[in-house]
């Protein structure tokens, strides 16, 4: 059997999501401070590179602007052209998912991304009030089933791998569901994403949790990741839990939720040093790819 120590374990870093400037100055949104932030998580260990842009995920016109993407990614791509950089999506109801997906296409043709999105399913959003009760929102961030097949099959037709969005359990279902039929496209990884008390959606970052998760995939060779939104991953136990299981580590500005400020390079750090303490070499971008079949800047786009 393969030691856990013998895999090494991919660190992707969420740079900003939505958090904003007043709940944490580190967190960069301007081309130059994305470049700058993702050149030094790189170099501290990342090898998966995720940010937002300053269009919204909810509200406005549903579509996001590729350009915003591409401008800093270019610049990024030149200095550390070995980078797997991933987008997100919009969750604006009653946009067709075409346009909501426009932005993954634009830069897959021009060869900039290497994994596509996949969100496979739908939960309600959320903030606990005062009192700790959420309060009476009426955001969805909403993937029927047709939207979730056509992230499939559009990856599939763009030769990239998928970055799988596990908000909640059913969403590993329908991927389970594909894998079992022998209809998922080649290369990606799951990614289960922990929800904090303070998130509507997810399971707590627990060992218990985590497992459960792993019962669903059992006897896949799925690879796997997890985040702890809301929490701190490597101060709740969740990233030890993983690296021990030999899944693969979230980290960033996006997703943190502890009582500090910090930056995406010292928590990219503090899982490379848990890492070193359990034994788990980090994987190299290189190694990233190979690990998630995924292809290398520039991407041959495939029409």
């Amino acid at each position: 059997m393969t030691q856990i120590s013998d895999t090494p374990l991919i660190i992707e870093v969420s740079l900003n999501g939505t958090v904003k400037p007043e709940q944490n100055p580190n967190v960069p949104y301007e081309d130059d401070d994305i470049v700058a932030q993702a050149v030094a998580c790189m170099e501290a260990g990342a090898a998966l590179v995720h940010n937002h842009t300053r269009d919204p995920v909810f509200g406005g016109t549903g579509v996001m602007d590729a350009e915003a993407y591409a401008r800093p990614w270019r610049k990024l791509l030149k200095l550390r052209p070995d980078a797997i950089l991933t987008p997100t999506m919009p969750g604006t109801e009653g946009v067709p998912v075409e346009e909501r997906f426009a932005h993954i296409e634009a830069m897959a043709q021009e060869g900039l991304i290497a994994q596509g999105l996949c969100d496979p399913g739908s939960f309600s959003v959320s903030i606990p009030g005062e009192d700790g009760a959420y309060l009476p929102t009426q955001l969805v961030y909403r993937n029927d089933a047709h939207d979730s097949h056509y992230y499939v099959e559009a990856c599939r037709r763009l030769k990239l791998g998928m970055s799988i969005s596990i908000f909640e359990p059913g969403f590993v279902k329908f991927i389970m569901s594909l894998h079992r039929a022998g209809k998922l496209p080649p290369g990606g990884i799951m990614k289960f994403y922990f929800g904090a008390d303070s998130m509507s959606f997810g399971l707590p970052p627990t060992a218990k949790a985590l497992d459960a998760y792993l019962e669903m995939i059992e006897g896949s060779d799925l690879p796997w990741s997890v985040s702890a939104f809301g929490d701190d991953c490597v101060g709740c136990g969740l990233a030890e839990e993983a690296i021990k299981r030999g899944g693969h580590v979230q980290v960033g500005i996006e997703p943190y939720g502890g009582p500090r400020s910090p930056t995406n390079v010292e928590l990219v750090e503090e899982v490379v040093a848990l890492a070193g303490h359990l034994g788990r070499p980090i994987a190299t971008p290189e190694q990233a790819a190979a690990m998630l079949n995924l292809p290398t800047y520039p991407v041959p786009f495939a029409a």
